[in-house]
């Protein structure tokens, strides 16, 4: 079986609501509260491939506002400063994201994750 794991913000309900589900479901996935242990780009790189995305955007909370203040709507941008951005202001991660092996869903909303569990 694969190690089971949440990209964690324990302060957001949606986070809270699908590490629930993840327990009552009789998962004990390990927690990584991302906003304290950043990712670095190579893990966000894996995340991306994993939730099979093309474009960091997707991965990205559009209504932060460090989304509009570091302009990253612009179509300009290289995924590489995309992927920098969410490791410089890990805020701008959706969450919560569920890894379990080479699968990850967005937990929005938490039944989202039962399919890779």
């Amino acid at each position: 079986m694969s190690s089971l794991s949440i990209y964690h913000n324990p302060r957001c309900s949606k986070s809270r609501q699908t590490l629930q589900l993840l327990n009552d479901n009789g998962h004990s996935p390990s927690i990584i509260e991302y906003l304290k242990t950043p990712l670095t780009t190579e893990m966000i790189k894996d995340v991306l491939t994993k939730l099979s995305f093309d474009d960091a955007r997707q991965l990205m909370r559009k209504k932060e506002p460090e989304y509009k203040a570091l302009e990253l709507s612009n179509e300009t941008l290289t995924q590489e400063a995309l992927i920098h951005a969410l490791v410089e202001n890990p805020r701008l991660i959706e969450r919560p994201i569920v890894i379990n092996g080479n699968l990850a869903r967005i937990g929005r909303p938490p039944e989202s994750v039962l399919d890779i569990i």
